[in-house]
Formats: structure tokens, sequence, C-alpha cells
């Protein structure tokens, strides 16, 4: 077991990936358009967004196992979820006023058999009753370094969607040859997120040595398997772990958080590349009883 696999003391870390003519995360509000600040013009991608990658590369990689299910899946029923627990633990459900010890027999079962709730948390108390989780590891929103230009391109199909639109007149002439539509996307984006792993919740919801060396896994490649026509050019550009020697950490994490900066290089103008940024960390002033581990970057 590394450092960073430890699930018994705490962890702190920095995420760096960016985005080249892509669209990281639209915003539904703004007709899928990049998030961003308004006052600051920096880009955003929300913890929800990177935890659903995570989930995805983990259904993709390890789903077959038994205790790597996921819970928060596509197309999923969340109470049909909490089901198969009561039925695996031979008990019935009554609803919101469910026996507690009944109630957290469903909630380890839900722990040891699905691993976004052993990370994540969940809040399982709609319908069939199997409590709340608090999750060891939290993710902040991912915040881009500079500002981002968010371009709203036209784009044409030769394909016509309905019959009526092919087609006008008598003659069946003048119809429709082509239908247009609008693709999102940020010329480039350097992201820059942060997330915190708890040693004591993990101790609640069983986190093992084998489920943090997955998490780390996903940070790195879970890019690949998210590719499509708005999302091609997506990688991890740096994953920085700050391992604690103690279950309560060793110092503040926005202490550690300043020993890494990240910035545009002198004389480039508008960045188009990671090469364009230079990424300093600072070891010399590393705390005592803190180990940095460097797994990308």
């Amino acid at each position: 077991m590394t450092v960073y696999t430890n699930p018994e003391v705490r962890h702190d870390f920095v995420l760096l990936f960016d985005v080249r003519d892509g669209n990281p995360n639209g915003d539904p509000d703004a007709g899928n358009l990049p998030r961003l600040d308004p006052e600051t013009m920096q880009g955003l991608v929300t913890d929800v967004c990177l935890k659903r990658k995570i989930r995805d590369w983990v259904d993709m990689t390890r789903g077959s196992e038994a205790n790597m299910k996921i819970y928060v899946q596509h197309h999923g029923i969340l109470n049909a979820q909490h089901q198969r627990a009561y039925d695996a633990i031979g008990e019935k459900s009554t609803g919101s006023k469910q026996n507690r010890e009944i109630v957290d027999k469903a909630r380890q079962w839900m722990c040891r058999n699905f691993y976004d709730i052993r990370m994540f948390g969940a809040v399982m108390t709609t319908g069939v009753n199997c409590g709340q989780v608090r999750g060891p590891m939290q993710l902040t929103f991912a915040r881009s370094i500079d500002p981002i230009v968010p371009l709203d391109i036209s784009i044409t199909r030769v394909a016509i969607t309905r019959v009526e639109d092919a087609t006008t007149g008598e003659q069946g002439e003048g119809g429709k040859v082509t239908e247009m539509g609008r693709k999102a996307l940020v010329p480039y984006g350097l992201y820059l997120g942060y997330g915190f792993f708890n040693p004591y919740f993990a101790a609640d919801t069983g986190v093992s040595a084998a489920d943090l060396e997955v998490f780390w896994e996903a940070l790195q490649r879970m890019w690949d398997v998210d590719r499509s026509a708005s999302r091609g050019m997506m990688a991890c550009r740096g994953l920085y772990i700050f391992s604690h020697a103690s279950p309560l950490g060793n110092a503040p994490a926005d202490n550690l958080f300043k020993l890494i900066t990240v910035k545009r290089r002198d004389g480039v103008k508008a960045a188009r590349s990671f090469a364009d940024y230079q990424v300093t960390i600072n070891e010399e002033d590393l705390p005592p009883g803190v180990i940095l581990t460097r797994l990308v970057g």
C-alpha cells in the first residue's frame, strides 16, 4: 500500500485538466454554452460533472466486480437500487418509518456494494429507506486559470428532420435541403480543481486502499472513455496528492494548495495548449508530516 492509497490518513489533492475546441461542461440554463463566472469570465466545471466521469470509468472498468457497482448511473432507478438492499438482507420495506436497525443494515449493504456511495455518499431516504451516507471524498468546482472565450458556432446538416419540410407546393419543389444547428465550445481552457479525503468518513463507509487506487486511476484515465463530439480533446495535466501522517491532517488544505501555482508563460497572449502554462511546485515549504505525490505533472 502506497502512502496516497492509505484510507486511514487525510489526503488533499489538486487536479489540472484542459480542453481544446470543446465544451467541458455545458450550462442548460444558457443554451448549453460552457459554464463560466460572469464577473471574471473564468470557465467552470461542476463537481457533479467530474463525479459523472469517475462513475462511468469505474462502471466500464470494474462494474462486473461485486463491490464496485455504481448507484447513480444512466437510466438508473434509485428506489430499485434501494430495494436490492432489502432483498439481500431479507427484510421488507415499510417506507420512511422503517425500523432504524433495518435501515442501518440496508445502509451498510449499499456501502459494501456501491463504489460511488462508499466514496461520495448518498441520500437514500426516498421511498425505500436506506438512510444517508456522508462520503469521504469531496471535490470542488474546477475553475479555468484564465478567462475563457465561449463560442457559439453555426453548423449545418444535409439531412432533413420532417417529411413536410423536404417538399413544398404541388410540384414538390422549393423544400429545405439543409438544417441549421449550433455547437458551443472553448478554444482552449486549463482548469484547476481541488479534492479532499476524510479518513473518519472512510472508516464509516468501508473505503479500502483498493478503492483509493481506483479513484486516482480514474482521475488520470477517465477522459479517454468520455470522448464525444463536444469533448474530443480533454486530458489530465496534473494530479498532485498531499498525504498527511495524521487522520486529522498536519496542515490546512488551503496552505498546501498555495504551494502549487499555475500561470500563463510570459509573452503568451492567448493560450492554446498546456505548453503555454507553467506549473511551479514549492516543495521546500512542505510542512512536516505531509508527503506530496505527483501522479501526473
